[in-house]
């Protein structure tokens, strides 16, 4: 049985090609139908695609700030901190007091920034050093420019308070370890350590800080709190639910998520929208490959009876339209392939210079073109089942007939 079909798989093929013109009408009709659909979820693909990279890459779309003022222990950020969801979180001392008058020997002039409590895993310092003690920093990289100053420099740092009716300043010497890239923090700031922003709050507020011999009161021993925080938190998918958790607790928050629902949404639509076309244009050309390989069938219904009269089954006869059907799938499918492949690297030539390294305009991944190939053959083979009906019905008599 098995030399019978390899028989039926030569004869198919030999059929196929000597009927070269017809084979490539179909061919050439699948890919008609195939490749701007590729081409079209291409565009879907790499434009959405890039949308959500964007979303994800950018850290800022997985942060979560709270509206206004409220007071948070450290065992509530703890707690917080503890949920699957979150990435990073750290409390924020009053805003007020969270700054902080910078001078570089190499810039004359004095720069006031905003000083942002950090630490391990910080979104915003990916790939950069963190700030492991009170007197180490990270510049944002425009007061780096405007302090002219690199890593591994030391600026002068100094705060002024009212106290007794007198005024005071103090200063300490900073360690710039790194910078920030541009994108993480835009205005002029520091990215400290938040033993610092809390040393620098007690001293506004007229509390002694032993750390650096500023004098004071004694601080009270009630344990700390803190106006705010600073959370991001896993992936783009978390920050509604994230949200949710914090409106229940009665904490009123900003985020983007109008903006994350906006790109999946689109992309739901979009993918929608393929589909239905995927859906009509499939089922068209199965109907028209299903009509051919019927009208083939009939054709050479006495070649085919001929074959049952020689030995072979009707299982087996059945093979010779669906393998005939497999090889238009293919053909059509390789086809479609390498019209995709031109198509999508001169759209991706066009928007070259509009685009950020990395991103293509027309994409699609290995495994999308296998399963194209999937669909186009099980779509090809279900067609070709009207043709294996069809041929099932020959009758080994009528090769007699003409013999």
């Amino acid at each position: 049985m098995r030399h019978r079909f390899k028989d039926i798989i030569w004869l198919a093929g030999r059929d196929y090609r000597n009927e070269w013109q017809m084979s490539s009408f179909f061919i050439i009709a699948l890919a008609a139908v195939l490749g701007p659909m590729m081409i079209l979820y291409g565009l879907k693909f790499g434009i959405v695609g890039s949308m959500l990279n964007s979303l994800i890459e950018d850290p800022r779309n997985r942060e979560v700030r709270p509206i206004g003022s409220g007071r948070y222990d450290s065992a509530w950020i703890e707690q917080l901190q503890a949920r699957e969801e979150i990435d990073f979180i750290v409390p924020r001392t009053r805003a007020i007091a969270a700054t902080i008058d910078l001078k570089s020997q190499a810039a004359k002039r004095i720069v006031s920034v905003e000083m942002i409590p950090t630490g391990l895993g910080d979104p915003l310092l990916k790939a950069r050093t963190i700030p492991k003690s009170l007197q180490q920093i990270v510049l944002s990289e425009k007061a780096a420019q405007r302090l002219k100053v690199k890593p591994g420099d030391e600026i002068n740092g100094s705060l002024s308070r009212r106290y007794k009716g007198r005024s005071e300043r103090v200063h300490v010497t900073l360690q710039v370890v790194d910078v920030a890239r541009h994108a993480s923090f835009t205005r002029d700031g520091a990215f400290t350590n938040l033993n610092l922003l809390e040393a620098a709050e007690d001293f506004r507020d007229g509390r002694a800080v032993p750390a650096f011999g500023w004098s004071g009161t004694k601080a009270p021993n009630d344990e700390r709190t803190y106006p705010s925080f600073r959370l991001y938190t896993r992936s783009i998918y978390d920050v509604a639910p994230i949200s949710d958790a914090l409106q229940k607790l009665g904490i009123e928050v900003n985020t983007r998520a109008a903006d994350i629902d906006i790109v999946r949404s689109m992309d739901q639509n979009l993918s929608l929208v393929f589909w239905l076309i995927a859906l009509i244009g499939l089922i068209g050309f199965s109907f028209s490959l299903g009509a051919s390989l019927w009208a083939n069938v009939d054709r050479k219904r006495k070649e085919l009876s001929v074959l049952r009269l020689v030995g072979f089954r009707t299982g087996e006869i059945i093979w010779f339209p669906v393998l005939q059907s497999a090889f238009t799938a293919f053909f059509g499918w390789l086809t479609a392939s390498l019209i995709y492949l031109a198509v999508s690297f001169t759209i991706n030539g066009l928007f070259m210079t509009q685009t950020e390294d990395g991103e293509t305009i027309c994409r699609l991944l290995p495994n999308h073109f296998l399963v194209a190939l999937l669909l186009t053959l099980g779509s090809s083979i279900v067609a070709a089942s009207l043709a294996g009906y069809r041929a099932a019905s020959v009758e080994p008599s009528e090769g007699l007939r003409e013999i």
